[in-house]
């Protein structure tokens, strides 16, 4: 069974609209976020287009700051935080990646964890470690949101991570951990991956490789998440080779699966820290 991650998104979407005219009722503003965007490459283009789209539905303000993609590190940190110490905007976000003669760790910091709608702060990431409340990375967030509406049981279950990146593999591990799962995290330098795979209950692959999960990785049964995304000739394709659909008993499709979520849990973490720091 396939898990309808547009659906979901949809659904969330719908809960967040309320949430932000309640806000914009009792506080005579709308929820706002700020995006950074530098340079003009292609992909950051339509990921911040869909933002605006997904922030116009919900009923936040957005506003997109352009800056070319020769500005010094300097100015572009004097620009963030101008945007975190403006009052309209609840979540500030620098759309990554950054031109290569620019610092994005640097960059981040700029941004308080009050208002870092895309989980990426040392603060958030400490606190969510820690099990601590905190704004969590968009994409993990999501994937958790999946199986819980999902109804996915994960207290007592293996749950391995192919992937241990800063943005989904570490912090979803830490996600499953605080749920209660026995999460195993693996990557490059792990051996006997296959036998590691046909262990999980619950399978994520977030390697940037596709097709890189081959059916005969898979515990029949298992609830297959597929962060990948990949693009080849023949479209967008996952991690996950189609053919582990057969064994899986729930596995979400790229596309329509994960990255729907991704950009509705930015909002939602907008949302959040508009309620927050009122």
């Amino acid at each position: 069974m396939k898990i309808d991650g547009k659906a979901v998104a949809a659904s969330i979407r719908e809960e967040l609209k309320a949430r932000a005219e309640r806000f914009e009722q009792a506080h005579g503003r709308k929820v706002g976020l700020a995006v950074v965007l530098v340079g003009c490459d292609p992909a950051s283009e339509v990921y911040v287009r869909n933002k605006e789209r997904a922030c116009a539905q919900v009923g936040i303000f957005s506003e997109t700051v352009r800056l070319p993609e020769e500005i010094s590190e300097e100015a572009l940190e004097e620009k963030i935080s101008s945007l975190t110490e403006d009052s309209r905007f609840d979540g500030v976000l620098v759309q990554l990646p950054l031109p290569a003669h620019l610092d994005a760790r640097s960059a981040l910091a700029c941004i308080p964890a009050s208002k870092d709608v895309d989980g990426f702060s040392a603060e958030n990431v400490g606190k969510l470690a820690k099990g601590e409340d905190c704004l969590v990375a968009c994409t993990p967030r999501g994937v958790m949101e999946l199986l819980s509406r999902y109804g996915v049981e994960t207290r007592g279950r293996r749950a391995v991570v192919v992937g241990r990146s800063n943005t989904v593999g570490k912090p979803l591990a830490l996600l499953l951990l605080h749920a209660d799962a026995t999460v195993t995290v693996c990557h490059s330098k792990t051996q006997n991956l296959k036998e590691i795979c046909k262990e999980a209950d619950i399978l994520v692959a977030a390697v940037g490789k596709p097709a890189f999960i081959t059916a005969d990785m898979v515990k029949e049964g298992a609830v297959v998440i597929d962060v990948g995304i990949n693009r080849t000739e023949g479209g967008l394709v996952g991690d996950v080779d189609c053919a582990a659909a057969e064994k899986a008993s729930l596995i979400t499709p790229v596309p329509g699966g994960v990255g729907p979520m991704t950009v509705a849990m930015l909002l939602a973490n907008t949302v959040e820290a508009a309620e927050r720091n009122a």
